[in-house]
């Protein structure tokens, strides 16, 4: 067995982790109906079986006005059975389990929230595309219970940890950010100001997290583009969070519809994305991406550890328990994160890939990942389930030529 720091135990607020790897929260779409299903536990369940500390479940909506996807969690009393069985297979296997709860804002459409989609402030969202409607206060307030109850229904289905989205461009984030919120109310203006639902939310997830439950949160470094917030003042929002009482900061950047690939790097899979679109719904979508996808979808380099230089300035900054994420794929470049203060690692892409893969780093048979970063697992999870290409069964030649040619250009930039 391979002894190294990333095995060893880790505390996060109250709960322990056997070792330093968490599966983050990378969208699985595997909740059909907005509810857990089978692939859903087979897959997490697996993950536990292969070794990690923890695996979070993904981007759980607190209520049905923020569901971007149908498969999609969606937080309701009727679910907690089912995700009672997961967490309780995962813990059978030794892992802690965490899950993300969120709220999309504006980034859905009404055929699949059920009303107008509503963020910081009203527009139009080209995401979708559609209208947005800027939250009342009374909505607002409304929306902040909605977390608490999430929280309470994650402790009734035996989650150890949850962790609360706040970045990406989701609807926390859409308040933090000037780029979303051009409000003139208490919630508008200054970061101060900004900041006031992320804190509402705050106090309310931490009382219904009480002292028994992990208390993460996941938000951005900066937003990817000139009008979005920048480092400056997210080293704000982290500041705050510490003095909120926060448990852990999941340290991320991008907003998924301004700046996509900044979360993830690399380049977006356009073919893969849009060959699986549903033809019937987005034929139109479909020969738009063809054609204009890469100007709205601009490659960002990928390397590994690709946010450790600017996740250093949050770790001079603050003195709670910091996790790093994006790009980690080797032992070596996880240890050199933990040298650098670093409390936790997350990982995606490399566990989408294989499973097993912090077993085998624990037992030596490998000391890499094998993911290619081709990101077709991320042009697919858009429509349906997630699975790394290696998993799918007569892939369209058009797509193995697209992954082969996306596999070789990061190679060369490894």
């Amino acid at each position: 067995m391979v002894d190294s720091p990333v095995f060893s135990p880790v505390r996060i607020g109250p709960v322990t982790l056997r070792n330093r790897v968490i599966r983050s929260a990378a969208f699985e779409n595997m909740a059909y109906g907005n509810s857990p299903s089978r692939d859903l536990y087979d897959y997490h369940t697996a993950v536990a079986r292969g070794g990690v500390g923890m695996t979070t479940l993904a981007y759980a909506s607190v209520s049905r006005s923020g569901l971007s996807f149908d498969g999609q969690l969606w937080m309701r009393p009727e679910i907690v059975p089912g995700l009672r069985q997961i967490t309780d297979a995962v813990h059978a296997e030794g892992a802690r389990v965490s899950i993300q709860l969120g709220h999309c804002g504006n980034m859905t459409h009404r055929s699949t929230c059920g009303c107008t989609p509503v963020g910081a402030s009203s527009g139009f969202n080209l995401y979708s595309p559609t209208f947005v409607r800027g939250l009342k206060v009374a909505e607002i307030k409304q929306i902040v219970k909605d977390f608490g109850n999430a929280v309470c229904l994650a402790r009734e289905a035996g989650f150890d940890c949850v962790e609360i989205h706040a970045g990406h461009g989701y609807l926390i984030s859409q308040f933090l950010s000037p780029y979303t919120n051009r409000r003139r109310d208490a919630y508008g203006g200054p970061l101060e100001n900004r900041m006031r639902f992320m804190r509402e939310v705050m106090e309310e997830v931490m009382r219904a997290a009480g002292s028994d439950m992990g208390l993460m949160v996941k938000m951005n470094m900066h937003d990817g583009f000139r009008r979005g917030m920048q480092t400056r003042e997210c080293l704000e929002v982290a500041k705050e969070l510490e003095r909120l009482g926060a448990h852990a900061l999941v340290l991320s950047a991008g907003f998924v519809s301004k700046a996509p690939m900044e979360v993830m790097r690399g380049a977006m899979p356009l073919r893969t994305l849009s060959h699986y679109m549903d033809p019937a719904k987005f034929w139109w979508l479909k020969v738009f991406v063809r054609l204009f996808g890469r100007s709205i979808i601009p490659t960002r380099p990928w390397s590994e550890g690709y946010f450790l230089d600017e996740a250093k300035l949050f770790r001079a900054a603050v003195k709670m328990p910091l996790i790093y994420v994006g790009g980690l794929v080797s032992l070596a470049k996880m240890e050199e994160v933990l040298e650098e203060g670093f409390q936790g690692l997350q990982v995606a892409r490399a566990l989408i890939r294989d499973t097993d893969f912090v077993k085998h780093l624990q037992d030596g048979t490998y000391k890499c990942s094998a993911c290619g970063h081709s990101n077709y697992c991320i042009g697919r999870m858009y429509t349906l389930e997630m699975r790394c290409h290696t998993c799918v069964k007569d892939m369209p030649k058009s797509l193995e030529k697209e992954v082969e040619s996306l596999e070789r250009l990061g190679a060369d930039r490894v």
